[in-house]
């Protein structure tokens, strides 16, 4: 009951700091797709790298040196994410943003969901699935058409029609740089935010892991809201660490959004 009612507290102080602020802007990772299906990257048991070793599937040297191998990893995450809906925790943050309260989200995933959602100032700091790109000429396609092509190739590669060389999905893999735009505007979203609100991140992974230091900087106030420990758990306003979406869901009512 204690829990619970200083819960309830945390949630409504993040609640009254949001509606005061003229900025804020949400952070989000793997934990807030988890809802819907997704596993994340690290978690004991059930993280994705447990599966597989990610620099022999996932690196951007693994994709050069062998895309038929690449490819029999991704071909299979195409698939599944393709299917995937978004969650309760998404759709918040879209009702947050439609209601004037959110200026924009800041994502490490790919998955598309918070698009699906509604959300329409998204920065995907970590690239998206939505299609492939020809790193040899610069063609690109859509998820469908690289899937399609997929089927079709005997070896499981999608290729390009111009060059024929393997496409690359349109993902920040290991040992590629972020992209410079997205990166640029993640950092001037952050810098400026008034409330910066960390959903579902473990914040260590670099650089996106930097973005609240760049908030508390400059005098704003950082929230976070995920299971298990970050670096920034002491440097933050309020701390939630229940489930994402039940967290989130409380937050919409706090803030008179809910129903």
């Amino acid at each position: 009951m204690g829990t619970r009612a200083g819960a309830t507290s945390a949630t409504g102080e993040l609640a009254r700091q949001i509606a005061a602020a003229e900025r804020v802007v949400a952070l989000t990772g793997a934990g807030v797709s988890v809802p819907s299906g997704i596993p994340d990257f690290r978690s004991p048991g059930t993280g994705l790298w447990e599966r597989v070793d990610p620099m022999e599937v996932a690196h951007i040297d693994a994709f050069r040196r062998d895309p038929k191998r690449f490819w029999g990893f991704y071909a299979q995450r195409f698939d599944s994410l393709a299917h995937k809906q978004p969650n309760a925790a998404h759709r918040a943050l879209a009702a947050m943003e439609s209601a004037g309260l959110l200026q924009a989200v800041v994502t490490q995933n790919v998955d598309e969901l918070h698009r699906k959602a509604g959300t329409r100032e998204l920065v995907e700091v970590h690239g998206s699935i939505a299609g492939c790109v020809c790193l040899h000429c610069g063609a690109s396609v859509s998820r469908e058409q690289a899937r399609s092509r997929i089927a079709a190739d005997p070896d499981g590669v999608p290729r390009c029609e111009a060059c024929d060389a393997p496409l690359k999905p349109r993902v920040v893999l290991f040992g590629e740089m972020l992209p410079e735009e997205a990166l640029l505007r993640a950092q001037q979203l952050c810098g400026r935010a008034d409330v910066l609100l960390c959903i579902g991140s473990s914040l260590e992974v670099y650089p996106v892991a930097a973005l609240p230091e760049l908030t508390l900087a400059a005098g704003g106030k950082v929230a976070i809201i995920t299971r298990g420990t970050t670096p920034f758990d002491d440097l933050a306003g309020v701390r939630l660490d229940g489930d994402v979406v039940a967290e989130m869901q409380g937050l919409l009512e706090a803030l008179g959004l809910a129903g």
